[in-house]
């Protein structure tokens, strides 16, 4: 009897393979000429991890028949390149760069376009510099920056990545996930592959209990000398947070006594700018 063919499916998703019995194969479409296997099998673990999740090294090298010692060097570039993770039980997952299908250019720019009258709105009303920033893995990404009007300001941010820890918006996202998500995140095993050495995690899950337990975070020199910055996370209806809202200021304009009212600030316009991507959720 022949193999069923069947869909691969995922939700929302179009259909991007086909399994044959057990196996993935390629669409149902010519291969280009002279066609690069090695190419062929790593964007074929990235599409297996990002529409089925978790895999090991022998599952991968299973799927695709080849060696586990082929499987693994495939899978190590995929994590030097940040499109896959390992986790602490040596299962592999998607990375940042795979992740950010979560905030597509349509979501990122939907986010960007709402979130922009209230930066503005953040920068007149305090005179600092207002951004909004998304996570993807352990990294943070700003998508919108309004820049202050005084002289002596923080400029903008908008399209810089840095390390999700070192960043206020990154601090406030990374602290919505579980502590098994925050430790694989952090595992020395993924960085054994890639430059760098991760946070100390002890001290990270602290700092994060307090961003939870204060709702906000504060950001003394973490990222960059003489800047203070301040946010809150921005929630979409479910409650997940999406975004985080913050204002960055020089450390020398920075005054302890202001903090509650920059926050109460900060939570007036992140309530706004829910309601707005509330508003425009219900009309799409």
């Amino acid at each position: 009897m022949p193999a069923i063919v069947l869909p691969v499916l995922s939700e929302e998703k179009e259909i991007l393979f086909y399994r044959i019995g057990d196996r993935v194969d390629k669409p149902l479409k010519e291969p280009p000429p002279y066609a690069v296997t090695s190419v062929d099998n790593a964007l074929r673990i990235a599409t297996m991890l990002q529409l089925e999740g978790p895999l090991t090294v022998s599952e991968v090298a299973r799927r695709l028949g080849v060696a586990n010692s082929t499987a693994h060097r495939l899978l190590a570039m995929l994590v030097y390149r940040d499109f896959a993770v390992r986790d602490s039980d040596r299962a592999y997952r998607v990375g940042p760069v795979l992740e950010l299908a979560a905030h597509s250019q349509s979501t990122a720019a939907r986010l960007r376009a709402a979130a922009l009258p209230h930066l503005h709105r953040l920068a007149e009303l305090l005179d600092e510099s207002a951004n909004l920033t998304v996570r993807t893995g352990d990294t943070a990404r700003f998508i919108a920056s309004v820049e202050s009007q005084q002289a002596l300001r923080v400029g903008s941010r908008e399209g810089m990545v840095f390390p999700a820890h070192r960043t206020t918006g990154g601090l406030l996202l990374l602290a919505e996930l579980p502590p098994d998500r925050l430790a694989a995140l952090y595992s020395p095993d993924r960085y054994d592959q890639r430059p760098g050495d991760p946070p100390d995690l002890d001290s990270l899950q602290a700092d994060l209990a307090r961003v939870r337990r204060n709702g906000f975070a504060l950001n003394e020199g973490r990222s960059e000398r003489g800047v203070v910055a301040v946010g809150v996370p921005v929630r979409a209806q479910d409650g997940e947070a999406v975004a985080g809202l913050s204002l960055s200021m020089p450390s020398a304009r920075y005054e302890k006594e202001r903090l509650p009212h920059l926050v109460a600030t900060l939570r007036t316009a992140a309530e706004a700018l829910e309601r707005d991507l509330a508003d425009e959720s219900a009309d799409a």
